[in-house]
């Protein structure tokens, strides 16, 4: 019974694999739809190893998210050779559905929305989202959801800095832009992230 299960497993695994190539080979040739079709699949797979990740940790313990990402990445991507090009429409999309994850974890663990309990979050010492407290975390989607209605591309390197963890080079490969540029949007996404958490908290 436990070898049937594990060859379901595997079967279900390299299915997923192939679906995801098949995908990002789709997104390669110009398929503007294909790359919606991505996320759910990312989602999916991310969810299922925070959930592996959790199991065996105490209870408290917060998400690597850079780990999961690049985990995700290694099992669901076959091959050394994936170009900048359909690495980045993966990682937005694991990302994203990294954000959905850890908003996900930290509205279970609910918030207490008194003045005293809010505290001023520093971007600047801060690597990824899941390194922050759950109100916090829950603060910045929801000024990180205007964001993306102002300025989706610079919203999109936040979110690939703070919910997948890369680097600012490899964020700016991912959205194919220099690195100059990426990090003249990545200061001014600071800086209009700090101003409006800000307002939040004087609110």
């Amino acid at each position: 019974m436990i070898e049937r299960l594990h060859y379901v497993r595997r079967r279900l695994s390299s299915s997923l694999m192939n679906e995801v190539t098949r995908i990002l080979t789709a997104i390669e040739r110009g398929d503007a739809q294909a790359a919606a079709q991505l996320l759910p699949l990312v989602y999916d797979e991310l969810r299922l190893l925070a959930a592996q990740k959790l199991a065996n940790e105490k209870a408290g313990q917060t998400l690597d998210a850079t780990a999961l990402v690049h985990e995700a990445y290694l099992r669901l991507v076959p091959g050394p050779t994936m170009g900048w090009d359909n690495r980045g429409h993966f990682f937005a999309a694991a990302a994203e559905a990294m954000r959905r994850i850890l908003i996900e974890n930290a509205r279970r663990k609910g918030r207490v929305r008194h003045g005293g309990e809010k505290h001023r979050v520093d971007l600047d010492n801060i690597t990824v989202a899941a390194e922050m407290a759950s109100d916090d975390l829950l603060d910045l989607d929801e000024v990180m959801t205007r964001f993306a209605d102002l300025d989706p591309v610079r919203a999109s390197l936040v979110k690939l800095r703070f919910f997948a963890g890369l680097t600012m080079p490899e964020a700016a490969a991912a959205l194919g832009i220099s690195l100059t540029t990426a990090e003249r949007y990545w200061n001014f996404a600071r800086t209009w992230l700090f101003a409006e958490l800000t307002k939040n908290l004087e609110n």
